[in-house]
């Protein structure tokens, strides 16, 4: 230790020491008490700044922004709200069901073979369109024919056998009336001529049989139809025992649709189908497009309780080959016609918490959400039972900003591609809303024409 280094320069040297590090400690403690405000300042203006947005967007879209010339809260911030509306119209709607059908030939045949033998020929070509009694297949006669033969050569054996005991039997009546036989010998040559007459029938019951079996080696169309492609080719065996046969023989002019409709149909179905009424049927491709129409031929006598529905089959003339068998299609059966019905665009009907509702356009230029009861619809369009009044503008396009009582500024008729007389202008700096609805009616060929101010 150095001689002038004392006890008491130590403990001046520790003390000050000690008050730098706690001036060091009260800093950095008042550093972070610091941060520590500013934090919370921040989260407080940020949560101030919430509610105040919060409180914005649920403010009421009618609620006017002061006096009597005040708009509803609109997309601009305070303006009115640019819709597209169409006025309600009064026409004809067909009451449809439409059901996933399948195509179901006339008639369908697999064409077997009746007895067993070679193939010798199949003179159809694949898909061809044959005739009712057109040779289809050809097969070896031979063995048949021997067979017939040899059945007619044991019948004329046994009818020469039967002439014969005939005339024995005559001859022997003839002298049993002179007394010179006994009638035992009659008696057995009468039961002779049956014995032989019972052989003749069964000779002659196995020549028809052969000749049957004859023309089964000729294989023709029951019906007009077409072939699809033959399971079998010439030079095989075939057997009348064979499972796939020869080949499938379909007749598709005309042709069937079969398809199931929920079974709450089935009153008003058969009430028109049992008074006669042609109940009109037409099959839709994938793309909804009408490839054939036809009308109701048949309902099935029983509802199948596993899925609540019931068998219908339509009958479509087919001349232009448009349907096939298998063929999966839609079909839309048309049950009544609705006339002077109220129409109004599907994209303008809603659905929510009120139940099915839209937004009918006021002389006012607000907007009034209007209940009503949709009935059948039509393409793009859907009748209504109640609610809607033909002429009355509903509301197409910018229904994500509406409230009941909103202000609204039309800006185009997308019925007529042109702007409304009295539609009101938005004010400076407001952009029309885009489309938001997931369907509505289709645009118009020109661009919107610039809003005007509406005047009541």
């Amino acid at each position: 230790m150095s001689p002038d280094y004392s006890p008491s320069t130590q403990t001046a040297d520790w003390q000050a020491q000690r008050t730098a590090i706690l001036f060091n400690e009260n800093y950095y403690r008042g550093i972070r008490r610091k941060t520590r405000r500013r934090r919370l300042i921040l989260a407080g203006v940020g949560a101030a700044a919430l509610i105040a947005v919060l409180a914005w967007a649920m403010k009421p879209a009618g609620q006017t922004g002061g006096g009597r010339g005040g708009f509803a809260r609109g997309a601009g911030g305070g303006g009115p709200v640019p819709v597209r509306a169409v006025a309600a119209t009064t026409g004809t709607v067909d009451v449809t069901v439409d059901a996933l059908g399948t195509v179901a030939a006339l008639n369908t045949a697999t064409i077997h073979s009746r007895v067993d033998g070679p193939l010798l020929k199949v003179p159809f070509r694949e898909g061809q369109l044959v005739k009712g009694g057109d040779l289809l297949a050809q097969i070896d006669p031979s063995t048949f024919q021997a067979a017939l033969d040899q059945a007619e050569g044991q019948l004329s054996k046994d009818e020469a056998q039967r002439a014969g005991a005939r005339v024995d039997l005559e001859r022997y009546r003839g002298l049993l009336a002179k007394d010179s036989i006994a009638r035992q010998t009659v008696d057995a040559q009468r039961f002779t001529v049956q014995q032989l007459e019972g052989a003749v029938r069964a000779d002659k019951a196995a020549v028809e049989n052969v000749r049957l079996q004859l023309t089964f080696t000729r294989i023709t169309a029951p019906f007009a139809g077409r072939v699809g492609l033959r399971q079998v080719d010439p030079g095989n065996m075939v057997h009348a025992s064979d499972a796939n046969g020869i080949v499938v023989l379909t007749q598709t002019h005309p042709i069937y649709v079969v398809f199931a409709v929920p079974s709450e149909y089935v009153p008003q179905i058969n009430r028109r189908f049992s008074r006669g009424d042609a109940l009109p049927v037409e099959a839709l491709d994938r793309d909804g497009k009408v490839v054939a129409s036809g009308k109701l031929a048949a309902v099935d006598n029983q509802i199948d309780t596993t899925t609540g529905t019931i068998k219908l089959k339509a009958l479509f003339d087919n001349s232009d080959d448009s349907l096939f068998p298998d063929q999966f299609v839609t079909a839309r059966l048309r049950l009544d016609t609705l006339s002077g019905a109220t129409l109004v665009p599907s994209a303008a009907v809603q659905r929510g918490a009120p139940g099915t509702f839209v937004y009918v356009v006021n002389a006012d230029n607000t907007v009034s959400l209007r209940k009503m009861s949709p009935g059948p619809s039509s393409g793009d369009l859907v009748s209504v039972k109640d609610g809607v009044r033909p002429g009355e503008k509903v509301v197409i396009d910018g229904l994500d900003k509406l409230r009941d009582g909103a202000q609204v500024a039309l800006i185009a008729d997308s019925a007529r591609g042109a702007a409304s007389p009295a539609t009101p202008a938005p004010p400076p700096g407001q952009r029309p809303h885009r489309r938001h609805t997931a369907s509505s009616a289709a645009p118009s060929a020109q661009p919107p024409a610039a809003p005007v101010r509406m005047t009541s």
